[in-house]
């Protein structure tokens, strides 16, 4: 006989449960238990990492469910009401469409039953009960509280309820928590004994099957005391009280063998868990993008025909989608528009006549946007963005890999043009590789961006997106701290001991390649096999590197805190122990600063919905109960919607010279090649001038003396910790104070504007198709490789960047030599298109102060 935890609490159910999804799965597994449920308190926060982890666990079948909090009325938000009352209910998803009924019954508790909990109604079960299976909860369940209630007519008429709507699919739980811990009462024991002696008699006489569950809240049975800690934390409580609330400790996840002890007369109950989980089946809550459908102008589709045949080319690049399948009329006339304002807006940038370079650009744009599918996504953009400038609102020039495309530029997305700046499209959007734009928006007025989409797509299609704070090294220590009663200076005492900044000492590995046997050679190397992955490694010595600042890494690096955890006093040491036990667990959730999802249609056809308090407007928002890592995985547009300060600024500013000398001036139609500006910068004159205020930047200004505005874009890239060690070659270059050099003559024309040092992303993917040969896929693939550290992916491309070099007739030497650099800098190379528009607010800024003084 087997057994199935149906009934599992993971840390999302936040400072209520301690298990981490990946502990949970490890357990399971190693106890060979066929499957495993989720049903954490009123939220589906983790659904999304548990599925993640049942794909590396494919032996444990994921069980989708919900601990839901129910309620008869929703009249409870009346005070001195008898109404207010709720009980628990596992609700287990069988199939994708029980899935999407379960996200309905959660997202409808928090949109429109919230009240402390997020409740749902009768009248909500019975809307979307298919698909579900129902499990009727612990002692906080309706039947179980009937039952000690002495009311076991009313236990009969819940009973008779549920199984009247669910049907074969609904079981009665029972559960056992004889608490091991000395001088806890027996009290939760006992009145499960009662509980279940009466389920099992109502079960027989109405004809219901049970099932044996642990209300699991923590993995191991050792985790007990650490989940004790994390109660008194959720309920502000000290450990040391005994008035508070305890668990029996017993809530783990039991093994099957532990669980038939506490059921040797039914062994019925453990076999009807296996019985739930043969009725789950396997289904992929993942999606292909769902866009919503822009609206174009009705004047444009009067000349549909015509338009759809003036862009035939660039329409038949995407008319089907990766599999073959035709993406439909619309899809095609959304390209069409997007094409028509596309070259709209080149004559208005670029004039009448287009270069053959600017054609091009165009063009290869708009067919990589065709054939991934996205013409609908950069409408959107910018007419959300058109409509904040109709109300007179600034948006910034643009921000990120975005600046990159020419037709986000043609369109009025951004406000620089791309090919002057020698921004990279592929660096925004791989043409190898079809991914989700991601087009980040600074706004002076935020609330008008997200009132517009919401009244143009309406309030249900928009949702922001959920945010999970850890607890990180100096608040778990601070939190324990508090729980066992610590003196406030002796908390911040040893909190003050977890550094900022945490290095040792590491050996250096080299992946081992056959062909560079010269590593081996004088660096007293020793072979050693990777852990499971069977590839050879070179140890070449010790190098300084940063750690990552946990208690552990503490413990281990920080003299001072192993020693209190060694020879501190018996509660410091209590302290220390039991804060590294609780570092990194859930402590709250919260809205994330800019995210933004628009849907097709009502976003709980998709996803789960909970609810944020906005904290400009104060107004409570629909945020979706997945965060941002696995918004795209279910198909839904992310659009990040930033609010930028210094737009305020700059508006103010030019509402004031309006007012005073009465001129109006376009602030993105200023000459960018003002000498009075420069030498504003070139003082050091930049207080209150956006990114260059600080003292250390002002020092450099002062010597490097910028008189273009390529000086600002490469001084915005640099100053940040990392590239910041190269601003002195930099600034001798500039200065000539040292010669400016190439390793290769085909190298000026990217590195003449940085005076030979490699400062951008961009340029070492214009390099790398220069030199090497790379497609513009294969360029972006090297960025990423590199700044990620991918060593698999980077040993491939050095092989063919070094074989496209020699075929170019480039020295192995120098070939060897630039890649070797690339590989030091490239951590931190900077996005060019990024620089480049903040470099452009910071010169409005500066422009202004210069010749607009307070």
């Amino acid at each position: 006989m087997a057994f199935v935890h149906l009934h599992v609490h993971t840390q999302y159910s936040i400072l209520d449960g301690f298990s981490s999804i990946e502990t949970l799965f490890n357990r399971a597994e190693e106890m060979g238990m066929p499957a495993l449920a989720i049903t954490d308190h009123g939220n589906m926060y983790g659904v999304k990492e548990f599925f993640k982890y049942a794909g590396k666990h494919s032996t444990v079948k994921p069980i989708i469910g919900c601990e839901v909090y129910v309620t008869r009325h929703y009249d409870h938000k009346i005070k001195d009401t008898k109404h207010d009352k709720y009980y628990h209910l596992i609700l287990l998803a069988k199939n994708f469409d029980g899935y999407k009924n379960l996200m309905k019954i959660v997202s409808t508790g928090f949109i429109e039953g919230f009240y402390y909990k997020p409740r749902v109604s009768h009248e909500i079960l019975e809307k979307y009960h298919e698909g579900l299976v129902c499990c009727s909860a612990c002692l906080a369940g309706e039947i179980p509280k009937d039952i000690l209630a002495g009311d076991l007519e009313a236990a009969r008429e819940a009973i008779k309820w549920h199984k009247n709507l669910f049907g074969e699919d609904y079981y009665l739980e029972v559960m056992l928590h004889k608490t091991q811990v000395p001088g806890l009462s027996q009290d939760v024991y006992e009145a499960q004994k009662r509980s279940n002696e009466e389920i099992f008699r109502l079960a027989g006489e109405m004809g219901v099957k049970v099932v044996a569950t642990n209300d699991v809240h923590f993995v191991n049975k050792e985790d007990g005391p650490v989940h004790d800690h994390l109660i008194c934390l959720n309920t502000g409580k000290k450990i040391f009280e005994t008035d508070r609330l305890h668990y029996t400790q017993q809530e783990y996840l039991k093994s099957e063998e532990e669980m038939a002890a506490l059921f040797p007369d039914h062994p019925e109950v453990l076999s009807n868990t296996l019985e739930v989980a043969a009725k789950i089946e396997d289904y992929k809550i993942d999606q292909d993008y769902v866009l919503p459908k822009f609206q174009i102008d009705k004047s444009f589709l009067a000349d549909i025909d015509n338009q759809l045949a003036k862009y035939s080319d660039i329409i038949e690049e995407g008319r089907n989608d990766k599999k073959g399948n035709y993406r439909g009329d619309e899809f095609c006339k959304s390209v069409a528009y997007l094409c028509h304002l596309t070259y709209e807006g080149a004559r208005r940038r670029y004039g009448d006549t287009l270069t053959e370079e600017q054609k091009e650009r165009i063009e290869f744009e708009l067919k990589t946007i065709c054939r991934m599918g996205f013409p609908d996504y950069f409408l959107i953009v910018q007419d959300y963005i058109a409509a904040c400038r109709k109300e007179g609102s600034l948006v910034g020039p643009g921000r990120g890999s975005a600046a990159g495309s020419v037709v986000a530029y043609c369109l009025g997305i951004t406000n620089l043009d791309p090919i002057r700046y020698q921004l990279l499209f592929e660096r925004f959007l791989n043409p190898d590789r079809i991914s989700m734009p991601d087009i980040d928006v600074d706004f002076e007025d935020l609330g008008l961006a997200h009132k517009y989409v919401e009244d143009t797509y309406g309030k249900d299609h928009v949702s922001r997106v959920i945010t999970f704070g850890t607890m990180l090294a100096k608040g778990a220590i601070k939190d324990v701290a508090r729980i066992h009663d610590l003196p406030l200076d002796e908390s911040n005492r040893l909190s003050a001991l977890v550094p900022d900044r945490l290095r040792e000492k590491v050996w250096k590995e080299y992946p081992y390649n056959p062909k560079l046997d010269e590593l081996k050679s004088g660096l007293k190397a020793t072979e050693k096999e990777v852990e499971g992955g069977g590839k050879k490694w070179f140890q070449s010595g010790m190098e300084e590197t940063d750690a990552k600042i946990t208690l552990k890494n503490c413990y281990r690096l920080v003299p001072e805190l192993k020693n209190e955890l060694e020879n501190g006093t018996d509660q410091v040491k209590e302290v220390l122990k039991y804060a590294q036990a609780m570092e990194g667990c859930i402590r709250q959730v919260g809205m994330h600063a800019c995210a933004t999802i628009i849907g097709r249609s009502n976003l709980t056809e998709h996803i789960p919905i909970c609810l944020s308090q906005d904290k400009d407007t104060k107004e409570y928002v629909w945020t979706s109960q997945y965060d941002g890592h696995y918004i795209e995985d279910v198909g839904m547009l992310k659009m990040d919607f930033l609010g930028l300060n210094t737009l305020s600024i700059i508006h103010a500013c030019l509402d004031n010279i309006k007012l005073r000398h009465g001129i109006d001036i376009d602030i993105e139609a200023i000459p960018i090649d003002d000498q009075q500006t420069y030498g504003l910068y070139s003082r050091g004159d930049t207080d209150s001038v956006f990114q260059f205020e600080s003292p250390g930047m002002k020092q450099w200004l002062q010597r490097l003396h910028p008189e273009r505005f390529e000086d600002l874009i490469a001084m915005n890239a640099l100053y940040r910790p990392g590239p910041m060690d190269y601003i002195p070659d930099f600034v001798d270059r500039k200065l000539g104070l040292k010669p400016i050099e190439y390793d290769l003559p085909d190298m000026e024309e990217y590195l003449k504007d940085t005076y030979g040092v490699t400062v951008y992303q961009e340029q070492v993917m214009l390099l790398s198709q220069k030199l090497a040969g790379f497609t513009k896929g294969e360029a972006d693939k090297l960025r990423k490789a590199m700044g990620k550290k991918q060593i698999a992916i980077l040993n491939e491309l050095k092989d063919k960047f070094m074989a496209g070099g020699l075929a170019n007739g480039h020295p192995e030497k120098t070939l060897d030599k630039i890649w070797k650099d690339w590989e030091k800098f490239a951590q931190y190379a900077f996005n060019k298109s990024h620089a480049t528009c903040y470099a452009w607010v910071s010169y409005q800024t500066g422009w202004l102060k210069c010749h607009y003084p307070a």
